[in-house]
C-alpha cells in the first residue's frame, strides 16, 4: 500500500512515500550466540499472529518475539511477559511446549511456568528457504522502512516490497488424542495435528514429528508449488490455501500426508475454515494478487478428491475468517468484522447478521470464552454467546496502530 505526495516544485513531479520491506542479511551463528530474554511485559506495536492456550493468549509481535496475555477473565486480559525471539513469524503449543520460529531455526520452550520459561531445544536450519549461503549461514529478512522516490516501486530482488498489504498470518490447531493443542485462526501457517507439526513457507509443507513434545524432529519436506500461505487442519486433513487454489492433503498417516486434491481459483489471496460438508475460502486482491478478485467462495468436500464450488459472494476486502456451527466470522481488513448465518449456504449474502465497521480486522479466533478478534489496532474480544450480537468486552490496543 502506498500513497503520494505532491512534490512542492516547478516541475511536474511526485514523490512516493513508502513502509517498504528492505533486504538485510544476517549471521545466524551470532543471532544462535544471543540468549533468549523473557522480558517483563511491554506495549504491543504491531500484532503478527495470534494462538490461544489455555486461559493465555500468545501474540506474536513479528520479527521481534511473542507477548504472554492472561487471559482467563476476557473483560480484563493483562498482560504477563515478552519472550524476545529474533525473527519470529509463526507459533504453535502442544502440552505446554511452544514451538516458534527464529528465522531458520525451530525453537521448543517448556511453559508450563509461564513465568519461568525455558528454551529446550532448538532444530537449526530446517526454514532454509531463507537462507542464501548455507555454509555461512547466511540468511536474508526484511526490515520494515520508510522511503521516498521519484519511481513509484522500490524494487528489491527483482519485485517490489511493499509491507502496506502484507499478510498477517496466524497459526491455528485442533486436539489430538493424548496430547493437549492450542487455537489459532484461519490465516495459519503452523498447525499441529496427530502428535505432528507442520509448517507452510510459500512452497513447501515441512512436517515434524512432536509425539514428545519437547524434542521436535524434521521428518521431510513436502513441495506444494507456489504462493502457498495459509494451513487449516480438521478431521485427519490439511487444508492449504495458496494464491492459485487450495490443496487437500490426507494426513491419516500423520509422518506422510498424501494430497488428495488441489482447488483452483483466480490468482488471490486465500485463507480457508472448514466443517464436514463445506470449505469456506476468503479471496481477495493484495500485493501479488492484483488482478484477485474480494469474495467468499463455498466449497462442496463432502467428496475430498473432488472439490466443488457451490457459491461465491461478493465482499469488500476479506482476510480470515472462523466458524462456530453454523455461524461464520469474517474480517473484511480495514472495512471491519461481519457475522453470517451459514446453515444455508445458498443463502449467505441474506443471513448476514452484523457489520461491525468500527472493528478493522484481520483474523478471529473463536475461544471457548470469547471471539477473539485481531486488527491493525490491536486484539479485541467480545461475548459472541448470542451470535446474532456481538458484546464488546475488552481491548489490547496497540501503540502505533498503522493506518491501512
Amino acid at each position: 500500500m502506498f500513497f503520494t505526495l505532491p512534490s512542492c516544485q516547478d516541475e511536474v513531479k511526485s514523490t512516493y512515500t513508502y513502509r517498504a520491506m528492505v533486504p538485510v542479511f544476517l549471521e545466524m551463528n551470532s543471532i544462535r550466540e544471543q540468549d533468549i530474554i523473557i522480558e517483563p511485559s511491554k506495549s504491543l506495536e504491531n500484532p503478527g499472529k495470534i494462538y490461544l492456550y489455555g486461559d493465555y493468549l500468545f501474540i506474536n509481535e513479528p520479527q521481534k518475539g511473542i507477548h504472554i496475555v492472561d487471559n482467563s477473565n476476557p473483560s480484563s486480559p493483562f498482560q504477563v511477559n515478552f519472550i524476545n525471539i529474533p525473527g519470529n513469524v509463526d507459533l504453535a503449543i502442544n502440552s505446554d511446549i511452544l514451538y516458534a520460529d527464529s528465522y531458520v531455526d525451530l525453537l521448543a520452550f517448556d511453559i508450563r511456568d509461564i513465568r519461568n520459561i525455558n528454551l529446550v531445544k532448538r532444530v537449526e536450519n530446517v526454514f532454509e528457504h531463507m537462507l542464501v549461503d548455507m555454509e555461512k549461514s547466511t540468511i536474508i529478512t526484511y526490515k520494515d522502512t520508510i522511503l521516498t522516490t521519484e519511481s513509484e516501486f522500490i524494487w528489491g530482488w527483482g519485485r517490489p516490497w511493499l509491507i502496506g498489504n502484507t499478510d498477517i498470518a496466524f497459526s491455528g490447531s485442533r486436539a489430538g488424542e493424548s496430547q493437549s493443542y492450542g487455537q489459532g485462526g484461519s490465516m495459519a501457517r503452523f498447525t499441529l495435528m496427530s502428535g505432528h507439526l507442520y509448517a507452510v513457507d510459500e512452497q513447501s509443507l515441512r512436517v515434524f514429528e512432536v509425539l514428545d513434545p519437547a524434542q521436535p524432529k524434521h521428518l521431510k519436506n513436502i513441495h506444494l508449488g507456489w504462493g502457498i500461505e495459509t494451513i487449516f487442519p480438521f478431521q485427519q486433513k490439511l487444508f492449504i490455501g495458496s494464491n492459485t487454489g487450495m490443496h487437500i492433503y490426507d494426513a491419516s498417516s500423520p509422518e506422510s500426508p498424501k494430497e488428495m486434491a488441489v482447488y483452483q481459483h483466480i490468482t488471490a489471496c486465500d485463507p480457508v475454515v472448514v466443517n464436514e460438508e463445506y470449505a469456506f475460502v476468503t479471496l481477495r486482491r493484495g500485493m501479488f494478487c492484483r488482478m484477485g478478485v474480494d469474495e467468499l467462495q463455498v466449497l462442496d468436500i463432502r467428496n475430498p478428491y473432488l472439490p466443488k464450488l457451490v457459491k461465491a459472494y461478493p465482499m469488500l476486502n476479506p482476510h480470515g475468517l472462523a466458524l462456530a456451527g453454523d455461524y461464520l466470522y469474517l474480517a473484511e481488513g480495514k472495512h471491519g468484522l461481519k457475522s453470517f448465518n451459514v446453515a444455508d449456504v445458498l443463502r449467505v449474502d441474506q443471513n448476514q447478521l452484523e457489520f461491525l465497521k468500527s472493528m478493522p480486522s484481520v483474523d478471529i479466533i473463536p475461544g471457548p470464552k470469547s471471539l477473539i478478534v485481531i486488527g491493525p489496532e490491536g486484539v479485541c474480544q467480545f461475548d459472541y454467546s448470542t451470535p446474532q450480537s456481538l458484546k464488546p468486552l475488552s481491548c489490547i490496543q496497540v501503540k502505533n496502530p498503522i493506518v491501512v
